[in-house]
Order: structure tokens, then sequence, then C-alpha cells
């Protein structure tokens, strides 16, 4: 058999769009951290933001990147390439 497993084709894009999801996060979590601390600062009662909603947040957002890149990359590792250069 030649060319890459399916597992090792997974794995190499969704490494790649992972990082990006992880850098997002990293940026993304002290502004909205900030955002939300002065907007909740408008208000007479105030409540104090856990840190695990930033978690949960981080973590689904991680969870739906994998499972689309992953269902993207096995449904194109599993198709058949002569019907895509049939098609072209």
């Amino acid at each position: 058999m030649l060319g890459a497993s399916v597992a090792s084709i997974v794995g190499l894009l969704s490494k790649d769009f992972l990082t990006l999801v992880l850098i997002a996060l990293v940026l993304a979590t002290p502004l909205a951290w900030w955002a939300l601390s002065k907007w909740l600062d408008t208000f007479a009662y105030r409540e104090n933001l856990p840190w695990w909603i930033f978690g949960a947040a981080g973590t689904l957002a991680i969870l739906i990147a994998f499972l689309t890149v992953s269902y993207q990359s096995i449904k194109a590792a599993l198709m058949n390439p002569v019907t895509s250069l049939r098609s072209e």
C-alpha cells in the first residue's frame, strides 16, 4: 500500500489547525476577560467571573475544531482519487 495512512493524514492536519485555535485562545481569553470585567463593572450587583467559564469555552472550541478537521480529512483520505481526477 502506497501513501499515508488515514491516521497520519488526520494527525498532520489536526496539528496545524489546533495550533491556530490554541493561538487564538491565548490571544482572545485575556481580551474577553478584560471586556467582560469592564462591562460587569457598570452593573450595581456584580458577579465575579469564574475561570472555568473560559476553560470550558476553550475546550469546546478545541473539540469543535478537532471534530471538524477530523471529519473532513477522513472524508478526503477515504475518497477515491480517480473520481476527483475524472471530474476535473
